[in-house]
């Protein structure tokens, strides 16, 4: 870490708000005006609308995350955690990876840190469910259902089989949808390169506690899209939820139960929990209690904005407030750069007011459904076509976005890619067999997987 004499913009989360607005900061300040310190555990952002597509085999995965350090060069990037913030003193305690912990001091404070799955005190979920919030979650959830298809091919085991072609998603809302309708999509293709295993012998179930899915799409686009995922024969459970996952046995509150070899987690996000140790208002669900300038309450060096700030929905009215969504955060990460600087400089900040502008949602190859505007619908492949371009052009980089049209082309042009490689997920298994001593390998323990893949690389 170096030391400065400039004033510190520190941004505790290298995510969508915090890489977005650091490169708004960086972009709008004079040369030397201020140093831009950006804190994350992981080196790069991910884009998070292209992880269903890339679960499903249609993006490359290192298409879909960002390198901090090529996008913002003149930033200072730490890899590490901010574990405490003392206001008083305008100091931060980050934890690097390796080493001691040290201490940080700022001028403005940026809270960027996001959210993380929101999980409910499940049986067994904990020990056999998957996220699907971050590339490494959806890449090993893409290794995983294929491994499942080499597994039921290559035994005459029925109750093996029809657990290995189980695969539950819990969530209806955008993440839950648009994963289960590409793996789907994804699982459709491969079968027609095996000789044991057709579409027809594999399970798709997906579990939502309300009465329809897609409710941001409205209650007609929402309906449309259920009559069609069950028409691709995909179980959907309305006003139902997980009781129990343990032994991947699924038990769901309607009675209905599974062995399932999958069980994907898509049921909502929540402020990330670190939050409260950050001496910050938070609001009732715990994101940090904002002013539409995305001035933190009381605090006017802290800001915050996207999935772990609570920011008034001016567009609404009183009372309403932003909901956590891409479109929202990209705006507000602009809006909280510019104010950064102007704060900076002795200006008054800006508030925030935006009207949504619809929403897109992928249902695997050539299947979509969007509303634009609260006003236009569409569906089917116009919907897809939409929700590319979209996405595409919100891509962060030119770099990046070239590399996922490129995708886009080239699997237009050739067949969809079903490699899985599940053995990424413990790559030193087979070198420890050859290299350990016989007396070794009787004796000790395999070395265990990572902790980050250790859930993935289960069952």
């Amino acid at each position: 870490m170096s030391t400065t004499e400039r004033p510190r913009i520190l941004v505790v989360g290298g995510g969508y708000v915090g890489m977005f607005a650091a490169r708004r900061i960086l972009k709008k300040m004079r040369y030397g005006e201020a140093t831009v310190t950006v804190v994350d555990p992981r080196s790069y952002m991910t884009y998070q609308p292209f992880l269903p597509e890339a679960a499903a085999g249609s993006l490359s995965p290192r298409h879909v995350v960002v390198p901090l350090r090529r996008v913002l060069p003149k930033a200072e990037i730490l890899t590490g955690r901010v574990t405490s913030v003392d206001h008083d003193r305008k100091v931060a305690t980050v934890e690097p990876l390796v080493g001691d912990s040290y201490e940080i001091p700022f001028d403005h404070i940026i809270m960027a840190l996001g959210a993380v799955s929101r999980t409910f005190p499940i049986p067994g979920l904990a020990e056999n469910g998957i996220g699907f919030k971050t590339i490494e979650e959806a890449i090993a959830t893409r290794n995983h259902i294929l491994g499942q298809l080499d597994k039921a091919e290559s035994t005459d085991d029925e109750e093996v089989r029809r657990k290995a072609l189980t695969f539950v998603f819990v969530g209806g809302g955008f993440a839950g949808v648009e994963a289960i309708a590409e793996i789907e999509d994804m699982a459709r293709d491969a079968a027609k390169y095996y000789r044991n295993v057709k579409r027809e012998d594999m399970r798709f179930v997906l579990v939502e506690a309300a009465n329809r899915i897609l409710p941001e799409m409205g209650p007609d686009l929402g309906e449309w899209t259920l009559q069609r995922l069950r028409e691709r024969g995909i179980e959907v459970y309305l006003e139902t939820s997980l009781d129990s996952a343990v032994d991947k046995h699924c038990v769901l509150k309607n009675g209905v139960e599974m062995d399932a070899s999958t069980i994907v987690w898509t049921a909502g996000v929540k402020p990330n929990p670190a939050l409260a140790d950050f001496g910050l208002p938070l609001g009732p669900r715990g994101h940090v209690d904002t002013k539409p300038t995305l001035q933190v309450q009381g605090m006017p060096y802290a800001w915050a904005a996207g999935d772990n700030a609570q920011v008034p929905d001016l567009a609404k009215g009183e009372g309403a407030w932003c909901p956590p969504n891409a479109q929202h955060a990209l705006r507000q990460s602009k809006v909280l750069g510019d104010n950064v600087v102007a704060a900076l400089r002795g200006f008054e900040p800006r508030e925030y007011k935006h009207a949504n502008l619809g929403a897109v949602a992928g249902l695997g190859l050539h299947k979509g459904v969007a509303i634009l505007f609260n006003r236009i619908k569409l569906k089917g492949w116009p919907a897809w076509m939409f929700h590319r371009l979209y996405h595409g052009s919100q891509m962060p980089t030119f770099n990046r976005k070239v590399r996922v049209f490129a995708d886009w082309f080239l699997a237009g042009l050739l067949k969809r890619d079903i490699v899985g490689l599940g053995a990424m997920e413990s790559p030193r298994d087979e070198f420890y067999e050859a290299a350990a001593p016989v007396s070794a390998k009787l004796a000790a323990p395999k070395p265990e997987a990572p902790k980050e893949t250790a859930a993935a690389a289960k069952g």
